[in-house]
């Protein structure tokens, strides 16, 4: 059977994707590490659970927010709000990587058929 021309620049968008998350992995990674890490500090300060600490990190780096979890101290809101900053990064980061790997796949198979 034939592949299909959508299936194609499907394909190709996965290899743009892998390619571009190649490129901007240290930061990537780096911006993962410190969710983790600030979690962790979170819940050490609040008397939380330290799975309960990185859940919370990764809720609120990525702004869904259940509200299960709500920091009491101040320096546990600061962090939760260096949380919510470096989420949209992270966010903004992989948005910017899938537009840029929708582009390459539609230009390496010749545009729309």
């Amino acid at each position: 059977m034939k592949p299909t021309h959508t299936s194609h620049i499907r394909r190709e968008f996965y290899k743009a994707v892998g390619y571009y998350l190649r490129i901007v992995w240290p930061i990537f990674s780096t911006m993962l590490v410190v969710i983790v890490i600030c979690g962790l500090i979170i819940s050490y300060l609040e008397g939380w659970d330290a799975f309960d600490g990185i859940y919370f990190g990764f809720v609120t780096g990525l702004t869904i927010g259940y509200g299960e979890l709500v920091p009491k101290l101040p320096m546990s809101r600061i962090l939760a709000i260096l949380l919510g900053f470096n989420g949209v990064l992270l966010t903004a980061i992989f948005a910017a990587i899938s537009v840029r790997a929708i582009e390459s796949a539609v230009r390496t198979t010749g545009g729309e058929k």
